[in-house]
This record gives structure tokens, C-alpha cells and sequence, in this order.
């Protein structure tokens, strides 16, 4: 009799949630948040249900209601990780990057060899502003200890095989994003530019959606799911596919597969275009960048040799749903709308300070912030304060949540001037903003991830909306702000400028 309540309420517990995803899917919200609370009512002890119900919410930027879900799993199951590290990731898209940093700093030394754990705790340090460059290397290199120490220690380098004139040379790229993910977008239209008279493409999928962007990439390669492949079953699976070069597009991001490349399973191994910093995995053989990401000196911050690829390290196709470029907002609103379409996690007190000194110098001017977090009421509030008390009126930020990606890009008719956030600035969301004709102010600093809409600025010609500092920031954003001759002429010429430079150019 108990199995059968069980499997009873497992059914019940399985078709309320998917309803909910059915909901927040199609943007009905309201109802995706009343199968919800169904959902943790009806299951109030129930860990799975919770974390299951927990993880809904925060993918849809209703974190407090998350928190709530996380928060009673740690009462329940004190020694379940995968509350804390849900609240972690939490944390850090709310910005705060200190608590993530604590919470990830406890749990490694509880599990330090949980793969999940040891993965977000890096990635979280890149958007930390608080975190040295010295620590981000010395964990990144730790973590490369432990994924060798993992494979029994040192293993020799496979012999290549053999090359000859009839012969494609063999390219495997390994990824959890062939998706509509910023590395699938990114990397599709490269693949396929790959001349198949002397490669053989080889795509090994670790992820778990299939879309339109799958669909394409499967069709011009030999696509091998292995999102249920251990490491050693996938590592056995590309040497049996006699791959010559392997390139990993994931670093320490969410699916990656980086622990397989410890096994050396290619005589060439490289990273590449998914990852922001060093992988600290000494059995990488180069990482790919360019001189505008990795200026002398950023070599010191690799463990991996740095190649520059002439071109830039990306190249940006726009979406077959892309709308046209409308008029400026400024001509018919008569002020200025700035705006930000990038993740919270990217967004610090410096930041929010640096764009409120922008809005007290243009008279009028609005900030419009989109993010699927700002779904959150509390946070919205705890951003209108951190501008209130820079004397800016919470009429002049306008924080949207989620929307279908069409939908997105056609905001950018309401944006004059897009504001990267720093040290972690725009990848996809500047290319965006820039095919929009919307030109974008940023702040390089001295890592890969600070340098990426500099980079695309500078393949453009535009690296004069590159700042040296805070200040210079805020000067570039109010000149720019001013001078509506010159807004015109980049509005009106930016996607022309993308159209003919490398920086579309995937040959």
C-alpha cells in the first residue's frame, strides 16, 4: 500500500511541475507560479520535489521563491549539497558574490572532489570583483591537479595518426552547448565553414537540448551524443574516432566534459571560445584568443600557451529572426534610454555606481536593465535602491524580466546606448546590441573576460568607446549622450561595420 501512495505522489508530484514548465515555457507566469506553490504545498518534506520546484523558479528569475524551496531543503537534509549549491548560484546571479564565495568555499571543503562543485565554485570567482587574479590562477591550477590525479596520475601523449595527402585531418569539438546557447550560436556557422575535402568534423554533444541550432551542427558533422558517457567510455570513444585535434568549448561552464581531456585522449588538445580564463589543465596544448583579448602579459594568467588567431577569437552570425533597425528612441522620446540586457551575476555595486553617475549627467536620461532575474521583486527593489540612494528616481530604471529571444531584439528599438557591465562584460548581448545599431561603452581591464565588447569594438573600428577607467566611462557614455550627430551615424552604420569585418567573416 505505501509503494503505491508513493508512486502516486511521485505521478502527481511529476504532472503538477510539468505543467509549470509548460507555463513559465510560454511566458504565463502567474500560473507556472500557482503549480508551483501546488507543487511545494502538497509535497511540504519531500527533498526532490522541493529542489526539483527550486530549480523551475531560479531559471526563471524568481529567486526568493527559489531561496524559499533551497532553504527548506537544508532543514530537511542538512547534509544534501545540492541545496547549498543551488543557493550559491543563486547568490551569485543576485550579485552577491561575496555570499556565492562562501558558500562554495564551505562545500569544497566538505566534497572536495564533487566534479559539479569544483566547476561552478571557478566559474563563480570570474564574476567575483573581489577575487585577485593570483587566486582565480592558483584555483584554476588546483583544479587541474585534481582532474590528473583523477586518470591515476600522468598519462603519455597518444602518438598522432598518421597524416596523409588523402587524408582529412580529424577535428573533435566537445560541448554541452550545440544549442540556441551563446556557444552554439557562436559556433555553428564556423563548422560549418570547415572545408570537408580536409577535415572530418566530429561533434561530441554533451547536453541535453535539441533544437534548431542541433539540428544544423548535426547535419555537418559526425554528431556523437554522449551526455551519459562517463569520462573514460568518452575518452575511449575519440580514440577510437582517431581524432588529430580535440577542442574543448566549455571550460568549467555548466556540462562540461574538461575532466575527459586529463585522459588525453587526442595528440592535440585546445581550448577555445566557451571559456573566459585559464582551464588550469596542463594537458591543454594552447588556448585560442586573439591580441585584443590577450594583450602581451596575459600569458602569465594561462596555464595553457596562448595562440592568437588573426581574425578574433569569435565570429558572430545573427539569428534568422533578427528584426531591422528602427529609428533611434531618442527622436521621438527626446532624452536618452541607456540599457543592459546581460546577466545580474555580471552586475557589482561598482557597476551600479558608474552607471548612476551617467544618469545624474544626462538630464532625462533612463537605464533599462533585462534580465530574467528582474522576474524577482525583491531584487528589483534592492537594485531601485542602490539607485535611489544616488539620487536617481526609480522612474528612470525601467527592470524587465524574461522574454522570448524575438521579442528581445526588438527592445533594442527602445535603446540609444547600451552599458556594459565590468569586469565581466557582454558576449553575445554586445554583438546583439551592436547588429541592433546600438553602440556599446565599455571598460577592458586585464582579463579575457573584461576585454570581449573591446574586442568586438575593436574589429569594428570603434575602440574609442573603450574606457580607460571609471571615469573615462562615464565620459565616453555622456559625450556619446550629447552628440547626437555622432549617435546618428553609428546607429545608422553599425551593422554594415559587423557585415564587413571578421568579426562576421567565419572563412
Amino acid at each position: 500500500m505505501e509503494l503505491v501512495l508513493h508512486q502516486r505522489e511521485m505521478i502527481n508530484h511529476s504532472a503538477v511541475l510539468q505543467r509549470a514548465r509548460i507555463y513559465a515555457q510560454s511566458g504565463q507566469f502567474p500560473d507556472m507560479l500557482a503549480a508551483c506553490k501546488e507543487a511545494v504545498d502538497t509535497h511540504r518534506n519531500n527533498t526532490n520535489v522541493l529542489l526539483d520546484t527550486g530549480v523551475l523558479l531560479f531559471n526563471f528569475g524568481f529567486l526568493s521563491s527559489a531561496r524559499e524551496c533551497f532553504e527548506r531543503v537544508q532543514i530537511l537534509a542538512p547534509n544534501d549539497s545540492r541545496a547549498v549549491m543551488n543557493l550559491a548560484n543563486l547568490a551569485r546571479d543576485a550579485g552577491n558574490h561575496d555570499k556565492s564565495r562562501l558558500l562554495y568555499a564551505a562545500l569544497l571543503e566538505r566534497f572536495p572532489n564533487h566534479p559539479m562543485i569544483r566547476r561552478n565554485a571557478l566559474v563563480g570567482l570570474e564574476y567575483d570583483p573581489r577575487v585577485s587574479n593570483t587566486e582565480r590562477f592558483a584555483q584554476a591550477e588546483e583544479w587541474g591537479r585534481w582532474a590528473v590525479a583523477l586518470t591515476g596520475g600522468h598519462r603519455s601523449r597518444p602518438l598522432p595518426h598518421p597524416l596523409q595527402n588523402d587524408r582529412p585531418l580529424r577535428i573533435g569539438y566537445v560541448s554541452a552547448d550545440f544549442c540556441q546557447h551563446t556557444v552554439g550560436l557562436f559556433v555553428k556557422d564556423v563548422l560549418k565553414a570547415h572545408d570537408p575535402l580536409r577535415v572530418a568534423l566530429f561533434a561530441y554533444s554533451a547536453g541535453q537540448v535539441n533544437d534548431w541550432v542541433t539540428e544544423a551542427i548535426r547535419a555537418i558533422c559526425q554528431f556523437r551524443d554522449v551526455a551519459r558517457m562517463d569520462d573514460v567510455a568518452l575518452a575511449t570513444l575519440i580514440q577510437q574516432d582517431k581524432i588529430d585535434v580535440l577542442v574543448d568549448l566549455s571550460g568549467h561552464t555548466t556540462g562540461s566534459r574538461l575532466t575527459v581531456f586529463a585522459y588525453r585522449p587526442a595528440s592535440v588538445q585546445v581550448s577555445w571560445l566557451g571559456y573566459f580564463a585559464t582551464t588550469g589543465l596542463k594537458y591543454l596544448d594552447a588556448v585560442l584568443l586573439d591580441k585584443w583579448h590577450a594583450p602581451p602579459g596575459t600569458e602569465a594568467q594561462f596555464v595553457e600557451p596562448v595562440i592568437h588567431l588573426p581574425g578574433g577569437r569569435f565570429c558572430y552570425t545573427p539569428v534568422p529572426w533578427m528584426p531591422t533597425v528602427s529609428p533611434m528612441p531618442v527622436l521621438s522620446n527626446n532624452y536618452i534610454t541607456f540599457g543592459s540586457f546581460n546577466n545580474t551575476a555580471k552586475y557589482n555595486s561598482g557597476v551600479l555606481e558608474v552607471w548612476a553617475r551617467i544618469l545624474n549627467t544626462v538630464p532625462d536620461s533612463r537605464l533599462v536593465l533585462k534580465w530574467r532575474t528582474f522576474n524577482d521583486v525583491t531584487l528589483k527593489q534592492s537594485v531601485l535602491e542602490v539607485f535611489a540612494k544616488q539620487s536617481i528616481n526609480a522612474e528612470r530604471i525601467d527592470l524587465r524580466g524574461p522574454s522570448f529571444h524575438a521579442d528581445m531584439l526588438m527592445e533594442y528599438a527602445g535603446i540609444d546606448i547600451a552599458l556594459d557591465p565590468f569586469p565581466f562584460t557582454g558576449g553575445l548581448t554586445s554583438c546583439e546590441a551592436l547588429w541592433m545599431g546600438v553602440p556599446v561603452v565599455t571598460w577592458p581591464q586585464n582579463r579575457v573576460v573584461s576585454r570581449q565588447t573591446f574586442a568586438f569594438l575593436s574589429a569594428i573600428g570603434l575602440p574609442e568607446l573603450a574606457a580607460a577607467d571609471a571615469d573615462d566611462y562615464v565620459r565616453i557614455a555622456v559625450a556619446l549622450a550629447n552628440d547626437r550627430e555622432q549617435l546618428q551615424i553609428l546607429h545608422n552604420t553599425l551593422r554594415s561595420r559587423m557585415k564587413l569585418t571578421t568579426l562576421c567573416n567565419t572563412i
